[in-house]
């Protein structure tokens, strides 16, 4: 029996086939428990991925609802709410609220232990010279702008500026 070349060429390929199939059924199921545990495996990340945002979403429940029974017991927060009760808790009065002082100069005066409208206006020439230097102010400045007197008027509760000037309360 005489094979022609196309006979040939589709006997290799054939055999080729086999020779591949062969392969890839042995191992004696090998490829089979190695994708079964790559099941497993990855079940087990999806299962414990899915408990962590259990867990989150009972915690944001959970505050969720402490945040609406705070708003229940407590009336609504206005303006300045914030300001004064972060001074009531902290023992510290709203220093940004003296002209020419920044919210950045509060913090550093803060930092230099001065808290209170009364200790502002409490300053000796000496303090002022020091705390111009440590703010990085110009000589002079705290006296040109009146720090001293807007803290005493805060401090008693009027509000410094022109119009407590115009009304002869500051």
């Amino acid at each position: 029996m005489s094979f022609t070349m196309n006979d040939l060429a589709l006997l290799l390929i054939a055999l080729i086939i086999g020779w591949i199939l062969g392969l890839m059924m042995s191992g004696r199921g090998k490829y089979k428990r190695l994708w079964r545990d790559e099941q497993i495996a990855h079940r087990t990340v999806l299962q414990e991925r899915d408990g962590a945002f259990r867990d989150r979403d009972a915690r944001i429940e959970a505050a969720n609802a402490r945040i609406a029974e705070l708003e229940r017991h407590n009336g609504p927060i206005g303006p300045g709410t914030a300001a004064a009760v972060g001074g009531a808790v902290h023992g510290r009065d709203d220093l940004s609220r003296i002209k020419g002082l920044s919210q950045a100069q509060e913090v550093a005066l803060n930092e230099a232990g001065y808290h209170r409208y009364g200790q502002i206006a409490a300053l000796s020439a000496e303090q002022e010279a020091t705390l111009e230097a440590r703010l990085g102010l110009k000589p002079g400045t705290i006296a040109h702008e009146d720090w001293r007197g807007q803290a005493r008027a805060l401090e008693r509760g009027d509000k410094p500026g022109l119009l407590g000037r115009l009304t002869g309360s500051a």
